[in-house]
């Protein structure tokens, strides 16, 4: 017979491992699906990858690691995590192998740079994945940090009416956004479960996560602590108001550090990350000749479309792991009506409509060259330009593939660099459209939802001085919306006053009635959770209500002080860089593909002339001797070379625009979106108009130089 103590011991356990297989509510689980699903991805590559084998970690590694992992509240362990990084590093390391493999059985040639450059290339993966936990970690903080300076005021207002912590933060979590609402709900949480014996203990666990990020965030919540113990009323109030000061000031001053840090380092961005490896690129078509061909294309691509932007990605991480927290956009995407289209993929799908005849026109120069689309059709694999009826240029060909022996290079005909022009804006449109698509509805929705606001932080001290008169809630919307006619607040109060007196609504129903309440039309937390206040400290008198609307209308301004005086201080290091990325890295980039087709050019007119009877001598001069040591056959094409800067430009804008929001705004993929949309359109333009104009320009002035030889 089984006995009591048996049967006990038996359900213990198996309550155990449900109480920690299921740390984290439902919410909170779905919230890491649905709202960061790259911690998602993360978590299934690692559970799947990390677990193949399991990797031994250090201690001090393990520590670490595991660190980041609960910061970023991910259920893997550092084992999983390290195993995942190898796997991936051996993935590309084999996969380079294969690549070169099967370019040696079909050339015959060994590629012994592109094996050094997927072992680059590999170690740059493996970089990218061991830090992903960082970066994961910091991206939580990012978000979450955002989110402190509301927090505090929050518990703050409350607290001046209601001096009770628990109902406090109970307060906070049900009225702030995405992810801190769901750390301060964890924190109610744990004391629930009985993990934690009184929400104090709960807190400063918590707490201890932001020790080393955040301190100010952990004074101040400790201040609103030690609030608790005070027995005088004007005391105690004191001390709830130094805490929010305490941590405006700590923001302040983390930022106005941050800024002056980080000027140097971008500036080493722009000219390691962008300025020499373009210029590098000007100089390929003479090393690829003097090195005999031992350059190519793919070299080329390895290196400036992924070993290069992996660089420019490393330097601009190191910068974000620096930002400071507490500051930063704090409105949830995902909370507003307009998100479905956000994460809609018809966007994509128009843009790809659009983009892709660019691409085909692209490599139209490689289509000429498939004999069963042209020949039904009449057409050649090439023409000159007197051909076409051009009057300049006229024995170029336009596209001029080469062969020599079995193999073919190219092209390098004008038209060939032109048209290769296609390739980077197909691949910019396609990104710019989809992202402008998702994010233009939303974008404007903010912006009219801060200018609403702005205004109703003073709404918001009119309605306090009413209820401070002793004016009854009802009756106080009606006299604050005739106090503010023509703003955009007015509605606002106008809406919930004819609630109240024609439908006979509470001032909670006529505020946040599911189907009339005022709130469905202006979807601001500022609103939101100003009225909240309102209900909730109503209950307590009128002079309550009117000090708590009173102070957080005092308390917002200050914020948006802070904020205004923040983006000033980070306003030139942000334009400036954007100038150097959406102006001066295409303009230049532009410039280096007219002298890459330049090069391409005169190379080409040499060897025309070299091998015209009696042209190889002028004036004692061989050209042979030129066309031997730069063999025009064994240069890279400077349609590659263009791709390769296109693509180059559009990665560059990618990472650097989203380096520029998250050192202005913290995490905030809206704005990265809506701003990639518009640097991507002005910096292809650019890229392409100086591109074009250099080529032609330069192409047609080494012809005219060289036109004279040929007599």
């Amino acid at each position: 017979m089984v006995s009591t103590e048996e049967i006990l011991a038996k359900y213990s356990k198996k309550m155990e491992s449900q109480l920690n297989n299921n740390s984290y509510s439902k919410e909170y689980q779905q919230f890491r699906q649905d709202m960061l699903p790259e911690m998602s991805r993360y978590k299934r590559w690692a559970e799947s990858l990390g677990s193949l084998i399991k990797i031994n970690v250090s201690e001090k590694d393990r520590k670490k690691v595991e660190k980041y992992l609960t910061i970023a509240h991910l259920d893997v362990t550092p084992s999983q995590a390290l195993t995942l990084s190898v796997m991936s590093m051996l993935a590309v390391f084999f996969g380079t192998i294969l690549v070169i493999g099967a370019m040696f059985f079909i050339t015959g040639e060994f590629q012994i740079l592109l094996l050094i450059l997927g072992m680059i290339a590999s170690a740059f993966v493996f970089y990218y994945t061991y830090t992903m936990p960082h970066r994961l970690a910091n991206s939580w903080r990012l978000k979450a940090s955002s989110q402190m300076v509301p927090a505090i005021l929050y518990i703050v207002v409350y607290m001046k009416h209601t001096p009770n912590l628990e109902r406090a933060i109970e307060f906070a979590s049900q009225h702030l956004e995405i992810p801190l609402a769901l750390d301060f709900r964890k924190v109610i949480y744990d004391v629930e479960v009985g993990k934690y014996s009184t929400v104090k203990q709960s807190l400063d666990s918590y707490l201890e996560t932001w020790r080393d990020y955040a301190p100010e965030f952990v004074e101040s919540l400790h201040l609103i602590e030690s609030s608790l113990f005070e027995s005088q009323e004007v005391r105690r109030v004191q001390i709830l108001e130094k805490s929010l000061q305490v941590i405006l000031d700590g923001v302040y001053e983390k930022m106005l550090h941050y800024s002056r840090e980080i000027r140097s380092p971008l500036t080493n961005i722009y000219m390691l990350g962008i300025i020499l490896p373009t210029l590098a690129l000007a100089l390929l078509p003479l090393a690829s000749a003097l090195l005999q061909g031992s350059i190519q294309a793919i070299h080329v691509f390895v290196l400036f479309n992924v070993i290069v932007p992996f660089f420019v990605f490393y330097m601009t991480s190191e910068i974000l792991f620096k930002r400071p927290g507490g500051h930063g956009e704090s409105s949830v995407l995902e909370l507003n009506p307009g998100y479905e289209k956000f994460k809609s993929k018809k966007p994509w799908v128009t843009a790809l409509m659009i983009a892709l005849p660019l691409f085909i026109i692209g490599i139209l120069p490689f289509i000429f060259q498939i004999d069963f689309l042209t020949s039904p059709l009449g057409l050649k694999s090439d023409y000159t330009f007197q051909e076409i009826g051009m009057p300049f240029l006229q024995q170029e060909k336009l596209f001029d593939f080469k062969t020599s022996g079995e193999r073919t290079t190219g092209p390098f005909g004008l038209l060939a660099v032109i048209l290769s022009l296609f390739i980077p804006l197909s691949i910019a449109m396609f990104f710019a459209i989809a992202y402008k698509q998702k994010t233009k509805d939303l974008i404007k929705s903010r912006e009219e939802t801060r200018k609403l606001e702005s205004e109703f932080t003073n709404s918001l001290f009119q309605l306090g001085n009413r209820l401070g008169d002793g004016v009854p809630a009802e009756i106080a919307f009606a006299k604050v919306a005739e106090s503010t006619q023509g703003q955009r607040t007015q509605n606002f109060f106008a809406l919930v006053n004819q609630n109240i007196q024609r439908m006979g609504m509470s001032v909670e129903k006529a505020i946040f009635d599911k189907k009339r309440g005022a709130i469905i039309y202006y979807p601001s937390s500022l609103i939101a959770t100003s009225m909240r206040i309102l209900v909730e400290s109503v209950k307590k008198g009128l002079q309550a209500a009117a000090r708590s609307l009173m102070s957080i209308s005092e308390y917002v301004k200050n914020i948006q002080k802070i904020n205004e005086r923040l983006r000033d201080l980070l306003a030139e290091i942000i334009s400036d860089m954007k100038s150097n990325m959406v102006f001066l890295a295409p303009l230049l980039a532009g410039i280096v593909v007219g002298l890459s087709a330049m090069i391409a050019a005169i190379l080409n007119k040499l060897d025309i002339i070299s091998q015209l009877e009696g042209a190889d001598q002028v004036s004692g001069f061989s050209f042979s001797s030129i066309t031997e040591i730069f063999d025009i056959t064994a240069i890279i094409p400077p349609y590659f070379i263009q791709v390769s800067i296109g693509i180059y430009i559009v990665e560059v804008i990618f990472i650097l625009t989203s380096a520029l929001i998250t050192v202005d705004s913290g995490k905030d993929p809206l704005k990265t979106k809506h701003d990639t949309a518009k640097n991507l359109k002005r910096g292809i333009f650019l890229y392409i108009g100086t591109s074009l104009i250099a080529t032609l320009s330069l192409v047609i002035l080494a012809a005219v130089a060289l036109g004279g030889l040929n007599f």
